[in-house]
């Protein structure tokens, strides 16, 4: 026999999560707030730009990676999806804090707070900032999918003053009131194991927070040297920086050029870093390496394919290896096949 919850206790249900529902929906409305009527942040040029923010996740996204890539790699495809994006978490978040087809609003809660998971999980310099976010945004979009609205809502006051709609089965499953399953316990239980079972797997994941090893990659930057190669008076090669804190670039104070023997051929500094021409730098994504006034920098997530004229070097044949160097003393070397 199919159960169905009866009135008073959805009501009551959806009364006790009214505080969730307001802050909940606040986090996602707060961003279309902040990113258009506070401060626009869909202007390309300028710093703050979404969509750098956004190629922040791409080094270390878990599944969605090949999405991110093409949308970084497709600027006027990103700007579209960040507008859209962001119109979504407005409509979301307000209709989730009026408390107007909170179910079907709660889907989306449940699949922005995912994305938001699986994009950023691993972000977070001093805490677990992101996946703390991501996990606990699902499951906060399953429990008012599971409880709907209460008293304080416009799904309410439609049920009230419109019953012949309300009562209608679609509307139980987008809006609030009974919740008919045949089976809640199960449902109940079987939606909470999941969902504790994703965030064991990915705290595992991003962090290794179950077993193991605890990391995070938010602390330190992390550059990978690849596609090494010198032709007559130029030294080509691609720079990828896949960990470190979002909030501020790696900033290159030195390369060097070395022979087998790790003796210094050739030695930019950081005053030669800082003045490279923008040419000589061919980006990838829209979060761009480029010279800064003291270094050359490098955001999170930006690749780029960079050239260095080396015509003082004589004996270009001892080439043997590259090094960069960090403000911050790391340092990273790759062989030149």
């Amino acid at each position: 026999m199919k159960h169905t919850l009866n009135s008073q206790s959805s009501d009551m249900a959806g009364l006790y999560t009214l505080s969730l529902s307001m802050v909940i929906g606040w986090t996602y409305f707060s961003a279309f707030w902040r990113r258009l009527i506070l401060e626009n942040k869909f202007i390309p040029e300028e710093n703050g730009y979404i969509g750098e923010k956004f190629n922040h996740f791409l080094p270390n996204a878990l599944g969605i990676k090949p999405i991110i890539e093409y949308l970084v790699t497709h600027p006027d495809a990103l700007h579209q999806s960040m507008m859209i994006f962001t119109i979504i978490e407005a409509v979301v978040g307000l209709f989730i804090i009026l408390g107007l087809f909170t179910r079907l609003m709660s889907i989306g809660i449940f699949s922005l707070a995912l994305g938001i998971l699986l994009g950023s999980g691993w972000l977070g310099t001093t805490c677990l900032d992101e996946w703390q976010i991501g996990v606990l945004g699902v499951a906060g979009g399953f429990v008012l999918f599971l409880t709907g609205s209460g008293p304080y809502s416009m799904d309410y006051y439609f049920i009230k003053h419109n019953r012949n709609f309300t009562q209608k089965r679609w509307f139980q499953w987008l809006g609030s009131g009974n919740f008919p399953i045949s089976k809640p316990k199960t449902f109940v239980l079987t939606g909470s194991l999941i969902l504790f079972g994703l965030t064991l797997f990915t705290n595992q994941y991003f962090h290794g927070g179950v077993w193991g090893t605890l990391h995070n990659k938010s602390v330190k930057p992390k550059l990978e040297i690849s596609n090494i190669s010198h032709y007559n008076s130029k030294l080509k090669f691609q720079v990828y920086r896949t960990e470190g804190a979002d909030v501020y670039g790696s900033f290159l104070i030195g390369i060097h050029i070395l022979d087998k023997d790790g003796k210094i051929l050739k030695e930019f500094d950081h005053q030669e870093l800082a003045g490279i021409p923008k040419e000589s730098i061919q980006n990838h994504y829209v979060a761009k390496i480029k010279p800064g006034k003291h270094s050359l920098v490098i955001p999170l997530g930006a690749k780029a394919d960079v050239t260095l004229d080396i015509d003082d070097i004589l004996m270009k044949n001892e080439i043997y290896s590259l090094k960069l160097i960090d403000v911050s003393g790391i340092e990273w070397i790759e062989k030149i096949e």
